[in-house]
């Protein structure tokens, strides 16, 4: 990660974020009813999901953007680059949750906050860049750490340390 503006890495389990979208549906609720949901794809789809179960909302649209080009590799040493719309939805918001993974930077959260003004913002996860465009998250991080989600992470076997296996990373 030497060339990354990330020195840390965090991974999210599956268990953890079923954990702490039960939670986020739970706040949501206390708030009052909801007449959908549009999920910021792609890392808005499985939060969504989860939260029309907890929920009970039938309603889900998507709205679709690009931020992350295919250049420069994968996870922390990606770049990225403009954000773009590639399908949108009608109306202004109201009465909708819009929801996605995590606000990192800020940039795609603030073209999707001028399509939907009045929806309310719900994501898992925020850093501190991105963080004043959320109306509700569950966990905050620091900016410099990337956060790998359980669909960017494959699980295999680990050999034990005295059959020979080694350590890929740092523990946490």
């Amino acid at each position: 990660m030497s060339t990354s503006r990330y020195n840390d890495e965090i991974v999210i389990s599956w268990p953890e974020l079923h954990r702490d979208a039960r939670y986020l549906s739970k706040l949501l609720h206390s708030q009052g009813t909801w007449k959908g949901i549009i999920a910021i794809t792609r890392g808005g789809l499985v939060p969504a999901a989860l939260l029309a179960r907890e929920l009970e909302i039938r309603i889900i649209d998507t709205v679709c953007v690009s931020s992350y080009g295919t250049e420069g590799g994968a996870g922390a040493e990606q770049k990225q680059s403009e954000v773009r719309v590639i399908k949108g939805v009608e109306g202004d918001g109201a009465g909708y949750l819009l929801v996605d993974d995590l606000v990192d930077t800020g940039r795609t959260a603030q073209v999707v906050r001028r399509l939907l003004p009045k929806a309310h913002f719900a994501t898992l996860y925020a850093k501190p860049a991105g963080r004043p465009l959320v109306d509700t998250c569950v966990k905050e991080f620091k900016q410099e750490q990337w956060i790998f989600f359980p669909w960017d992470i494959e699980y295999r076997f680990a050999r034990p340390i005295k059959d020979g296996g080694g350590m890929s990373a740092a523990p946490f």
